[in-house]
């Protein structure tokens, strides 16, 4: 049998508007998956200089945290921690992922303003190597939550991981999730494709999820066609898998990631690390 989870969602923020927003995503979340909160600053250079300037000790942080997390409790009951620990972000986040078993992290971010100016290739870094699945999300608000989800499944796609938890939002969400599926003219490419596009449509039968299936077209670029149905069909969400190492002929994995991640629509994006199911916290039996 496995060891039950603690369900955390874990929400870096520095306190400003768009960090604000990914916390009140996290809340939003934690409430449909009955999951607790745990935010956290990260006391870096930037903090310290802050601090100096305007003569304050470190428990200004705190009071902050604490008058966030006391609102939250207030308004939603949801069960709300939180942290403040000093080094790099980069580090901080993935190290504090993974000592409190996040099951994800929620990562608000905006041209150069949100999370202590992290974005682009340094957001990328971040969510690239974090230990557990990351939402971007900008200053777009949580609405009515994620009933329309965009499944986009290319060439580099591994499905397992971003399947389970496509199943895991889907069923607690009513979503329905708009398949995407690549069209390619190589033929071993394109069955690799159909092969993994059937292994998810199965899936979703089996466990009673809303789908529907659309194809792109072959020649028109994959990036854009998939933003513009996820536009013009009011996805709520975008799943993408993400990694250092991940590799396509067809793709600059880093140009598709940030144009997807900080879509002008500013659609939430929730990007899964192609990771062993065995050695992570999110592996579907855990989730349902």
């Amino acid at each position: 049998m496995k060891e039950k989870l603690n369900n955390i969602i874990l929400v870096p923020t520095d306190f400003s508007e768009v960090c604000q927003n990914a916390i009140d995503h996290g809340v939003e979340i934690a409430e449909y998956l009955n999951y607790k909160v745990c935010l956290l600053h990260v006391i870096n250079r930037e903090t310290k200089t802050q601090l100096k300037k305007e003569q304050k000790s470190v428990e200004v942080i705190e009071k902050k945290l604490k008058a966030i997390a006391d609102k939250i409790y207030e308004n939603t009951k949801v069960e709300v921690d939180y942290l403040y620990k000093e080094g790099s972000i980069f580090d901080v986040i993935h190290k504090t992922a993974s000592d409190i078993k996040a099951q994800l992290v929620i990562l608000g971010t905006h041209g150069k303003k949100g999370l202590q100016h992290l974005f682009g290739s340094h957001a990328l870094k971040v969510i690239t190597n974090a230990p557990v699945p990351t939402i971007v999300v900008q200053k777009r608000a949580f609405g009515d939550g994620y009933k329309n989800i965009v499944f986009p499944i290319n060439d580099f796609t591994e499905a397992r991981q971003k399947l389970n938890w496509a199943i895991h939002i889907g069923k607690k969400f009513n979503s329905t999730i708009h398949i995407f599926q690549q069209e390619q003219t190589d033929p071993g490419l394109l069955s690799r494709i159909k092969i993994i596009t059937k292994q998810v449509e199965e899936a979703f039968k089996k466990y009673d999820v809303d789908y529907n299936l659309v194809k792109a077209e072959k020649k028109a670029n994959f990036t854009k066609q998939l933003l513009t149905y996820a536009v013009q069909n009011n996805a709520d969400l975008i799943m993408i898998l993400t990694g250092p190492d991940m590799y396509s002929p067809d793709f600059d994995l880093g140009s598709w990631d940030e144009k997807i991640m900080f879509n002008q629509a500013q659609i939430p994006v929730m990007c899964i690390n192609p990771v062993e199911c065995g050695s992570v916290y999110y592996e579907y039996i855990t989730l349902i």
